[in-house]
């Protein structure tokens, strides 16, 4: 390997190659979008029309973005894994039925070992989507539909490393799934149903009923109630406010440890009745709600940091505190 020194490199000259790179592997995608064809549309029909599974391959760097393109299937409705063409030959055929799709990546067209599973992919009656660079290859010639990844030269200064080639395929499989996502009118619900232990799964899948605090811990005083009493209810429940209730536990107001600070700056009669300082008209939010919507009413307003969670009479079923949706990493 050539050695050298930090002290030679040209900062100017690598950020010019750089650039370079980019460019033009962005002209490269603007290139395949331009020349989208039927074709595209035909392959998103058949597998639509799949009974069975979508089949991912390819060797090499190739075989990197089919399994890239394998995953992105898979969480976006369309059932699918990746195949090593090289294991296929050794047991690995067995997992590629008559009902399933596969699609091949090569962007020679020529890959020995995507070659080899030609055949059986005929035998078995499977279909074949082939996206590579030439359209005149065998794998292309064997294939039910082709996609066209072509590049008109690779991004490595050397003209070598797959680089170019790469990114296009990577995108074309990238456009292939979202149009089946949107075939399927697959939703976000459903992307978060395959994604339950991430970040988007959570705020997607967690209600305010997951999360409420309810019973015992619901700091709770009548609306006739004093604000000695009410002291003693919100330092007791550590939500840092009281639900103001009527005679039919109907939710008329609420009172913060801020509106408590506020009123005693000025004021020390504690025997006033919670009916003279609640706020009334607070924010509330029904149960089966997603807490991400408590989210957006908490920041819809300044200093909102708690909200009532009620039933359609206004009846207090539960509480939210900020802290429960950082506990629950809804924020």
């Amino acid at each position: 390997m050539t050695q050298f020194s930090t002290f030679l490199l040209d900062p100017t000259h690598v950020l010019a190659l750089a650039r370079q790179v980019l460019i033009t592997e962005a002209r490269a995608i603007e290139a395949m979008a331009a020349r989208l064809d039927p074709a595209f549309a035909d392959a998103v029909a058949r597998i639509l029309d799949c009974p069975g599974r979508v089949i991912v391959t390819g060797m090499g760097k190739s075989g990197h973005i089919a399994r890239k393109i394998a995953a992105t299937l898979a969480s976006t409705g369309t059932p699918s894994f990746f195949v090593h063409p090289s294991e296929a030959s050794h047991g690995d055929l067995g997992m590629i039925m008559s009902q399933d799709v596969v699609l091949a990546l090569s962007n020679s067209g020529e890959t020995d070992e995507v070659i080899a599973l030609i055949p059986h992919l005929k035998r078995e009656g499977s279909g074949l989507i082939a996206m590579t660079g030439n359209a005149h290859s065998t794998l292309a010639r064997a294939a039910d539909v082709v996609l066209d990844a072509s590049v008109e030269s690779e991004a490595c200064p050397l003209g070598l490393a797959p680089t170019t080639s790469t990114t296009v395929a990577l995108a074309l499989g990238d456009a292939l799934a979202l149009a089946l996502l949107d075939a399927r009118g697959f939703s976000a619900e459903d992307f978060a149903r395959s994604h339950p232990g991430g970040t988007l799964g959570r705020r997607l899948l967690t209600r305010v009923s997951d999360i409420m605090r309810t019973g015992d811990a619901l700091p709770v005083i009548a609306q006739s109630a004093t604000l000695q009493e009410a002291l003693v209810v919100i330092s007791g429940k550590g939500m840092g406010m009281a639900a103001v209730l009527d005679d039919d536990a109907r939710v008329v107001g609420i009172f913060t440890d801020g509106d408590l600070r506020r009123y005693l700056e000025k004021n020390r009669d504690l025997t006033i009745p919670m009916q003279q300082l609640m706020k009334t008209l607070p924010r509330t939010i029904t149960a089966e709600r997603l807490a991400v919507d408590a989210v957006a009413l908490m920041e819809s307003a300044p200093k909102i940091s708690q909200l009532l969670v009620v039933d359609e009479a206004q009846h207090l079923v539960g509480a939210l505190h900020m802290h429960d949706l950082f506990r629950a990493r809804i924020l």
